[in-house]
């Protein structure tokens, strides 16, 4: 029996799939997957109501290595956060466009979203 391996990007992609269908299910509007510039990504960037939303997607299969939210640390939060920008520069959307930033914690096979993880610094 050939054994089958699976790699992050691989394991991170059928997450983030998971994540949007969750996020749809519960009322979010999803614009796009894997927004990336020079500046770096946003898993998700979503609509729900009134907020346009980046979504930062994070799976772990136990909390061996801490809980997954615990992932975005303050470094990520800046390259998320400047990420944002861009897209709202890159798409005519002004600074009075109101924006939050979520969190989506896979933990095995439990999804959570932690709305308004933390604030653009």
């Amino acid at each position: 029996m050939e054994k089958v391996t699976y790699n992050k990007r691989t394991v991170g992609n059928q997450k983030e799939k998971e994540a949007c269908a969750y996020l749809e299910k519960h009322g979010y509007q999803i614009i796009c997957s894997n927004f990336r510039c020079k500046f770096g990504e946003v898993d998700i960037i979503a609509k729900e109501g009134e907020y346009l939303v980046f979504i930062e997607v994070k799976y772990r299969k136990t909390t061996k290595n801490g809980m997954p939210q615990e992932a975005v640390n303050f470094a990520k939060q800046k390259r998320i956060t400047i990420t944002a920008k861009y897209y709202l520069y890159q798409n005519g959307l002004g600074d009075t466009t109101p924006c939050r930033f979520d969190v989506v914690e896979i933990l095995d096979k439990e999804i959570k979203v932690i709305k308004d993880a933390f604030d653009a610094k």
